[in-house]
């Protein structure tokens, strides 16, 4: 589930048209099952690391599907290189603002304060509505490394399932990442389908609402039995040795964590309000509100909010921010792998391999839409790359649509791009290292509730569009 750029998205879209491959489909097809099917043995079976799992899985899939072996090393080391460096500098950049949270007892404060206010069956509906907030106007990575030390910590302190705390917050992040613009694929597909972004907008939130609750609290009461873990112990951010007196307050360490999030949500707001790139406004909040720029700002301000204020020196700073990069080293080789074998998947023509097959479906709209995103997804792991595909074939059905329609066909567009991810989404990756399960362990927590917002989602907009 990698966040990319508007640009970066429709880049990607018109890079996929030339195929490195000339293999028939059925080819293809064995080639993608096979490539899939090594990486799951290598991980289970010979316990190889993810990373070289996932690198031999992309090279085995471009020879399988006849490409020259140059290029497909080539698609996989762009896939790797993209991946980094889009993701790789914000999870660096989380992990510091993290480990100053936690080192500083800002994140005590914050956890804390929750489970004051918060008890037992209310937790798991707490971290729904946090992560739904920040999910907002955040990437998916950015939302997790965010997110992470409050999970972690709520689950250890208040004795919690880690799956009943973390599959709730997972949810407010994926819902809002896959339905609701300003994010990449729902722009793309409210810009393909000429749908109107307002309606776009209400009409997802009706949607989402009762979506992330069944798929987050609802579900982790399921997930926790299915899989029952304690947090990792190399990720729980440990009570740091700090005066009590020094410890930063509630208000400045919350003010420290959103800051991020409140300068990408504005950049968001002047984005549709305005619309106008020459726009003096526009220029400067898309600069301070890049994920980079908004990320790297809060980590300066933590310095100051958080590290300042429990009486941290400059060494001691230094030290807390040397830490903090160590433990992420795996997680961005990993991550990094999971991008290039989903490159690989699009170099060699698999989505329109998927489009192609997909024309001759006679079913209805939206279930259309849906079925073509989730094909492309499960093929590529990509949420953006299956929303823009689907999009673009699905767009001249959507010429004659009323606009609430249109609408509920980018949100049938957006629950299919979200269906079962597995090996071949970076975002699969992310969720296992961070959250210390296996491979197995996954598929039933993150991979299930990945489907069942995708299905739910539908259902909704089925739904409403009987109604609308």
């Amino acid at each position: 589930m990698t966040g990319l750029g508007v640009e970066t998205v429709q880049h990607l879209a018109a890079a996929a048209g030339d195929p490195i491959t000339s293999a028939g489909d059925g080819r293809l097809g064995f080639a993608v099952l096979a490539g899939i099917a090594v990486i799951v043995l290598l991980i289970t079976r010979l316990k190889t690391h993810a990373f070289l799992a996932l690198t031999v899985g992309s090279l085995a899939l471009g020879s399988l599907a006849g490409a020259p072996p140059a290029k497909t090393i080539a698609s996989f080391t762009a896939g790797l290189g993209s991946t980094v460096a889009g993701v790789g500098v914000l999870i660096a950049l989380g992990a510091i603002l993290g480990r100053l949270l936690a080192d500083s007892g800002g994140a005590d404060e914050i956890v804390d304060t929750i489970l004051a206010r918060a008890k037992g069956r209310a937790m798991p509906w707490a971290m729904v509505v946090i992560a739904s907030v920040i999910g907002l106007p955040l990437f998916f990575e950015v939302g997790i490394v965010l997110l992470i030390p409050v999970v972690l910590l709520v689950a250890k302190r208040g004795n919690y399932s880690l799956m009943r705390i973390g599959v709730p917050a997972l949810a407010g992040l994926s819902v809002m990442h896959g339905l609701i613009p300003p994010h990449p694929g729902p722009l793309v597909a409210i810009d393909a389908l000429d749908a109107n972004l307002g309606v776009t907008l209400a009409l997802g939130v009706l949607v989402a609402i009762p979506t992330v609750i069944i798929a987050g609290p609802l579900f982790s009461r399921y997930a926790a039995r299915w899989v029952d873990i304690p947090a990792p112990a190399h990720m729980i951010p440990q009570r740091p040795q700090v005066d009590e007196r020094h410890r930063p307050r509630f208000g400045a360490t919350v003010f420290t964590v959103l800051l991020p999030v409140v300068l990408m949500l504005v950049k968001a707001l002047v984005d549709i309000v305005v619309d106008d790139p020459a726009n003096g406004v526009q220029k400067v909040t898309d600069v301070v509100g890049s994920p980079l720029i908004a990320l790297l700002a809060a980590v300066l301000v933590g310095m100051f909010t958080l590290g300042r204020a429990a009486g941290f020196t400059r060494e001691r700073l230094s030290a807390t921010v040397e830490k903090s990069l160590a433990p992420i080293a795996g997680i961005l080789l990993i991550v990094g792998a999971g991008g290039g074998f989903k490159q690989t998947l699009i170099d060699v023509g698999v989505g329109r391999m998927i489009l192609d097959l997909s024309q001759d479906w006679a079913v209805p709209t939206l279930l259309l839409a849906w079925l073509i995103a989730v094909a492309i997804r499960l093929a590529t792991g990509s949420a953006t790359v299956a929303t823009i595909s689907a999009a673009g074939l699905v767009a001249p059905l959507a010429a004659d649509l009323p606009t609430a329609q249109t609408a509920l066909l980018v949100l049938a567009i957006g629950a299919g791009s979200l269906f079962f991810s597995h090996v071949n989404d970076a975002g699969f990756w992310l969720v296992k290292e961070y959250f210390g399960m296996s491979v197995g362990q996954t598929l039933k927590t993150w991979s299930m509730m990945e489907t069942i917002i995708s299905v739910t989602g539908l259902g909704f907009v089925m739904l409403l569009s009987l109604i609308l």
